[in-house]
């Protein structure tokens, strides 16, 4: 089978347009990667070239050792994506010790992959292991109110949580464990590869103050999800704000709503943390 005509790829691609569709991906913003399970890569192994030299990754990640991905490229556009994903996607693999990589299929014009790597493969690193290998998306985009948001609010994973819980029911059912928060840094290094891993560990939601969001999730449907309900609530909180000229607002979920919430979390199979609603 070729790559694109697997039910994998398409989903990619679809995700990759739905992103730049809903306006979070700028230019060449944001990147996006999938951890291809092992029976997908067989589908499509005679599609794949293994002659390319493996190039270093720029960290160590020995539990993906072996592992496969299907990731966006480095300054290629996402409004490009559906169009040519040959020119602006890539599977690659990670060898036998976690250090390296090399590109097995795609970017047919050039490239790299995303200049976000590092921290992708750390943070699919940290969930993998965290969720018993569930956790297959990383997911970074550049949405515009939760960036506004970063402007404003103290950068605690604390006020984020709460500001974003407090405007909409679902959102404390749907990112329950809450959001994580890193302050500005210069991003593409490891310096925040290695603070984002350390938030992913236990939250599948990061904000990159002045940047944007890093999600983690099970499959293309979750993980877009989460986004797009996180923007959602961020976009609620930027109107309310604007509508009162900065004071607080009337009404809000108190911390007692969102204990009464706990029984439907548990439902849909989740859990709201206990330690925001002190």
């Amino acid at each position: 089978m070729k790559v694109m005509d697997s039910a994998f790829a398409q989903s990619f691609v679809k995700f990759a347009d739905d992103g730049w569709n809903r306006g979070y991906h700028e230019r060449n913003g944001g990147n996006l990667s999938y951890r291809i399970p092992t029976e997908e890569v067989e589908a499509v192994k005679e599609d794949l070239d293994f002659s390319r030299p493996f190039t270093d990754i720029g960290t160590d990640v020995p539990a993906l050792a072996g592992e496969y991905f299907m990731v966006t490229g480095s300054g290629k556009y996402f409004s490009n994506i559906l169009a040519a994903p040959r020119d602006n996607c890539c599977i690659i693999e990670v060898d036998s010790e976690g250090k390296k990589y090399r590109i097995l299929w795609g970017l047919e014009k050039g490239g790299k992959p995303t200049s976000e790597l590092p921290t992708h493969l750390m943070n699919h690193e940290v969930k993998k292991l965290a969720t018993n290998g569930k956790s297959r998306l990383i997911y970074h985009c550049h949405p515009v109110n939760i960036i506004a948001m970063s402007c404003v609010l103290p950068l605690t994973d604390r006020d984020f949580t709460l500001a974003l819980w407090q405007n909409m029911t679902e959102c404390a059912i749907v990112f329950g464990e809450g959001v994580g928060v890193i302050p500005w840094m210069v991003c593409g290094g490891r310096e925040i590869a290695v603070e984002t891993a350390k938030k992913i560990a236990k939250y599948n939601v990061v904000v990159w103050a002045q940047h944007g969001l890093f999600c983690a999730g099970a499959d293309f449907d979750e993980t877009f999800g989460l986004a797009h309900t996180v923007e959602k609530s961020a976009e609620i909180y930027v109107k309310i704000y604007s509508m009162t000229g900065g004071k607080a607002p009337r009404q809000v979920i108190t911390n007692e709503n969102l204990k009464e919430l706990q029984g439907l979390a548990e439902f849909f199979g989740a859990k709201i943390s206990p330690e925001f609603m002190d």
